[in-house]
């Protein structure tokens, strides 16, 4: 359906060259929600703009349900209007002075692929019902809030039945709330439509929640694509754990199989058969899996990876403690810890990293 090969981007600024795409290559498969997730200046737009041909790669090739649309040994571009794509923009783009139609009905009526009358307003009205707007067709623009503008704009996009839509952060504008309640309306349009779907985010829940697969980029590179499972579970690379949700991250060197040295500690971790002894390690530990007790909670002190520590810091977050927890040597951890349990700033306690819970990443 859309296949990347070898995609680079260079920007030409004061300072120089700048590399915003990096030799990205990807695939996917019809019908698929793909997410590019990353932090700001990463690539991400970058490359979800040179798949809509608003930005011209410096090299590489971008096929669209097999048709190429860009490639550089052969010097092709197709421009934008000629893709077969729908875009949703951060900023919405809803013209102020149309009715929620005719914002709608815009590009099946100026379009490449004009229609009669009766089949724009059929495509419309089945798109606002999709988007749960049909009731809101005649209302200008302007007299939206900011979601229902955000779903006025997915319409418009979905109307022409684009064989990619392309999505560059679009709730990122919404409140908190409505962003979350966002999430679910898209993976539902997805599901109803089947479209195949791009959609760029730098939020990580957001990612976890809507996409079948993930490619986490970092300075303009794949660093890791698979499914939120995937890659939330056995991250590749110390960056993809720690960006993916929190993570503990203590550099190392495995001194035997399956066992780590951090410094003056060591761990057991999960068995992985890409290190070798002598390697140089990040073990990565979830603080959802470190379990905290008292120093004297007895038995506690002889299960593998207990550690004394002494409480540096806590945080309330409503249903959990938010621990944070030095090791001998200085090295701050953090725990997840149940409101039921009551610790004090200095308090002496049993850290225990479960070793099944252990992963080994690459520095």
């Amino acid at each position: 359906m859309l296949k990347v090969s070898d995609l680079r981007l260079k920007y030409r600024t004061d300072e120089g060259e700048v590399d915003a795409v990096r030799g990205l290559s990807l695939n996917v498969e019809h019908g698929q929600f793909f997410t590019l997730l990353g932090p700001s200046g990463c690539g991400k737009t970058s490359t979800l703009r040179c798949i809509a041909g608003l930005e011209t790669p410096t090299s590489g090739s971008i096929e669209i349900d097999a048709h190429v649309v860009y490639a550089s040994a052969s010097r092709t571009f197709v421009p934008p209007h000629r893709r077969n794509i729908g875009m949703v923009f951060q900023s919405y783009a809803i013209w102020p002075h149309m009715t929620v139609f005719d914002n709608v009905a815009f590009p099946l009526v100026h379009g490449v692929r004009k229609h009669p009358r009766k089949v724009v307003e059929e495509k419309v009205m089945r798109a606002l019902s999709l988007v749960q707007l049909d009731g809101l067709a005649s209302r200008p623009a302007p007299m939206l809030s900011g979601g229902q503008q955000q779903r006025v704009a997915l319409a418009r996009a979905v109307a022409s039945e684009p064989a990619v839509l392309l999505l560059d952060e679009p709730l990122s504008n919404l409140d908190a709330n409505l962003r979350e309640q966002m999430r679910f309306e898209i993976r539902r349009i997805h599901q109803e439509t089947g479209i195949t779907m791009i959609y760029v985010t730098h939020d990580q829940a957001e990612a976890m929640v809507i996409a079948d697969r993930i490619a986490v980029m970092n300075q303009g590179r794949i660093e890791q694509i698979g499914t939120p499972r995937e890659i939330y579970t056995r991250p590749r690379s110390r960056f993809v754990a720690g960006f993916l949700g929190q993570t503990n991250c203590l550099a190392g060197r495995l001194v035997a199989p399956g066992l780590v040295r951090c410094g003056e500690l060591e761990f057991r971790a999960a068995e992985d058969g890409e290190f070798r002894t002598g390697d140089e390690v990040v073990l990565c530990v979830r603080p959802r899996a470190v379990r905290v007790r008292r120093h004297d909670a007895a038995g506690d002190a002889g299960l593998p990876n207990t550690i004394r520590g002494r409480l540096a810091q806590q945080a309330y977050l409503g249903d959990l403690h938010d621990l944070q927890i030095a090791l001998p040597g200085g090295t701050l951890v953090r725990a997840f810890a149940p409101l039921d349990d009551r610790y004090e700033p200095g308090q002496e306690l049993l850290v225990q990293f479960p070793p099944a819970a252990c992963l080994l990443v690459r520095p």
